[in-house]
């Protein structure tokens, strides 16, 4: 596979900073191939529920983790897509609506109606991350995935507008800058976790994508092949260790570790199991043991909580019937042993560990696993963004034009990757 170009993402999470280096090529550009150069992951100490707190922590957490994928790599990254959540994200349906005077729909007529709908007046302390196009409406005919072509008197599309708060895009944007890289792109996390995990029969059966994060867990619910609902949940891995903390008389350390090595979520799993687990000595308490069964209840009493909290969400949003492809659970705490037993308890669906998908090259086996989703999802997303902008400038190139001309344009072409 000739390379093309170079593209390169950060997730920084509330507990670790992963990054990746990889190049695209293949049948550019519907088809980009990626391969993986380089990765890279730091512990992260800047971060609370997905918000800057400490510039200077970040930016440490940043150089070491796009550092190491460098070194692997043995190629420089300047520029990063990077991934942003968290409970400032809000996301809103819009419409738009435009004549066609009874002609045939053109890529113009599209481009207004989607202008139209991206006008929608947004408050000066947010800022506009994704607009979604749900679909489009021609004289009343609903369910239209692209008009062009077709004769009508009245267009209409609806898009999902996804908004981030400005003060933690600055904050983030500028850790990544004081560490000494530009910020290509944000991309809202749970939308690259999917690109990344799951498939379009799934999205168009509808399935609930679960990013389980450190400090916050995001759901991202598709339907008929579109994003139809997004929310965050202030309950993640750090919750179940303080909880571990208090419960077992431990420091957040040893809850740590105890959490990783003998963590379950699912008690039926451990029910008569005799085991024993030791409990560190500590400057206040000699070494102690407990059993195994008291801390699975423990942890499988916090994310029972979780789960029955985004089952609430999903019924709120009237989206609950519609995820017949079931659940699928990314970020680093879907590795928590038990975690899809009791997720298909309390969901009553299907439920899956989402792991990158397959067709990756170069070191894809160092991003196999769920904690990758969002980091791969962004460079998949860098793969189609380079691709279909290389493919615009290429053309007006030939056509005498600016590539500033189409940029809008551009943009709203990046929004159907989701």
């Amino acid at each position: 596979m000739s390379s093309e170009f170079l593209v390169a993402a950060l997730d920084i999470g509330s507990a670790t900073t992963r990054a990746v280096i990889a190049d695209v090529g293949g049948d550019l550009p519907r088809h980009p191939q990626v391969r993986i150069l380089g990765v890279g992951q730091s512990r992260t100490l800047g971060l609370r529920r997905g918000v800057v707190s400490d510039i200077e922590e970040t930016t440490i957490s940043i150089r070491q983790a796009v550092q190491e994928a460098e070194r692997m790599a043995g190629v420089a990254a300047g520029e990063f897509i990077v991934g942003i959540a968290g409970e400032h994200v809000r996301a809103m349906p819009s419409e738009g609506v435009v004549a066609i005077n009874g002609e045939e729909i053109v890529p113009a007529d599209v481009q207004r109606a989607n202008e139209i709908a991206r006008a929608r007046h947004i408050p000066t302390d947010r800022e506009l991350l994704h607009a979604i196009a749900q679909e489009y409406r021609v004289d009343q005919h609903r369910g239209i995935r692209d008009p062009v072509g077709m004769v009508g008197t009245r267009l209409e599309t609806e898009i999902y507008l996804v908004t981030i708060g400005s003060a933690p895009a600055m904050n983030l944007r500028k850790s990544i800058e004081k560490a000494g890289y530009q910020v290509k792109g944000l991309v809202l996390e749970p939308l690259a976790s999917a690109l990344s995990a799951i498939g379009e029969e799934e999205k168009e059966l509808g399935v609930a994508v679960v990013e389980l994060g450190a400090n916050s867990t995001e759901l991202a619910v598709f339907h008929e092949g579109k994003i139809r609902h997004l929310a965050s949940v202030a309950v993640g891995g750090n919750t179940v260790t303080s909880d571990l903390v208090h419960g077992l008389a431990v420091s957040h350390a040893d809850a740590d570790a105890l959490k990783e090595a003998y963590g379950c979520a699912y008690e039926p799993k451990v029910r008569g199991d005799t085991a024993v687990i030791a409990i560190p000595a500590s400057e206040t308490q000699p070494e102690r043991h407990v059993p195994r069964e008291l801390m699975t209840h423990i942890v499988h009493q916090r994310m029972e909580e979780l789960f029955e909290l985004l089952q609430r969400e999903m019924e709120r949003s009237g989206h609950k019937a519609g995820v017949s492809a079931g659940v699928v659970l990314t970020g680093g705490g879907a590795q928590l042993d038990g975690v899809v037993e009791l997720a298909s308890d309390v969901f009553g669906r299907t439920v899956r560990i989402g792991t990158p998908r397959t067709g990756l090259g170069g070191f894809a086996e160092k991003v196999a696993d769920s904690s990758w989703c969002a980091a791969v999802g962004m460079v998949i997303y860098g793969a189609h963004q380079g691709a279909a902008q290389g493919t615009a400038s290429r053309r007006l190139a030939a056509q005498g034009g600016g590539v500033d001309k189409l940029a809008s344009k551009v943009k709203t072409w990046f929004q159907d990757f989701f």
